[in-house]
This record gives structure tokens, sequence and C-alpha cells, in this order.
């Protein structure tokens, strides 16, 4: 199956993250690495490209940061990997001469359609679902921001 790759994990969490902790000032990508123990090389790539896709509307300057770039109800988690994907297409180049016909022909074809599938799966679920999941699982930022001395999602 398709994987989920630490970019895509680390978008997801970074939306998220943003999601639940944007209040009057925008999220700092310093908090977002460290209550998402994310490595700062990737989330700045990450957020970069997420703010060109229109998913998190940046800020420069002392008080910058990320805000979600429209409503959580209406950012789709498809969206997310499909700006991941796009950007692991760039840097990772495929090559096309490998693999037999039979993989050309049968196994590719059959990949690609599941690939669909789950991206039509994915195209169902807002980040606002998320945030919803996130608290019926006591994940919400008060209570762990008490526990754990900071946010965490």
């Amino acid at each position: 199956m398709p994987r989920l790759s630490k970019k895509t994990m680390f978008a997801i969490e970074a939306v998220l993250d943003v999601a639940f902790h944007v209040g009057e000032h925008p999220v700092r990508s310093g908090d977002i690495t460290e209550r998402q123990r994310i490595p700062k090389r990737y989330l700045e790539q990450v957020l970069q490209h997420l703010v060109r896709a229109g998913i998190l509307a940046g800020k420069r300057g002392p008080r910058g940061g990320y805000r979600l770039g429209r409503e959580r109800s209406t950012i789709t988690l498809g969206e997310v990997v499909r700006v991941v994907r796009n950007l692991e297409v760039e840097t990772e180049p495929s090559d096309p001469s490998i693999g037999s016909p039979l993989a050309h022909e049968v196994v590719w074809p059959l990949w690609e359609k599941l690939r669909e599938e789950m991206m039509a799966q994915l195209d169902r679920v807002t980040i606002e679902d998320l945030c919803q999941q996130a608290r019926s699982k006591g994940l919400n930022v008060s209570a762990t921001a008490q526990h754990a001395g900071h946010a965490t999602i």
C-alpha cells in the first residue's frame, strides 16, 4: 500500500498543531518543532509548501508564524498529503524503466487505482474531523498543557 512518509506525517502534525494552537498570534515554527518533535529541517520545507498551497498562511517577522489558510472544516487530509507527495516527487525522481511489462501493465495500474481510492477517502477527512477526534481522545490543548508543561496534540 502507499506508505505514510515522515514528511507526510510531519505535515499533518504541523497543520493540526497550527489548528490547535493558533490564537491571537500566529504559531511559531519553533513551537511546532518543540511540541511535535519534528526536525526543523523537515518542518521548514514542509511549511513553505503548505503556505504555497494555501493550506497555511505565513507571517514574517518577530511576531510571525503560521495560521490556517482557511477554515479547518474546508482543509482536507488529501490536500495535505498531495502537497507532500508533490514535494517528494520533486526531490525523488522515479525511473520509468524499472519493472517488467507485467509490472507496467498489471501491477502499477492496480497500485494507481488503490492510491486514487485512498486519496478519495482522505479527501473526505477534514482537519476539523481530526481535531475533534484528538479532543475525543483527550488530546486537547488545556489538558496536555497542564500535564506536560506545554501543549501537544
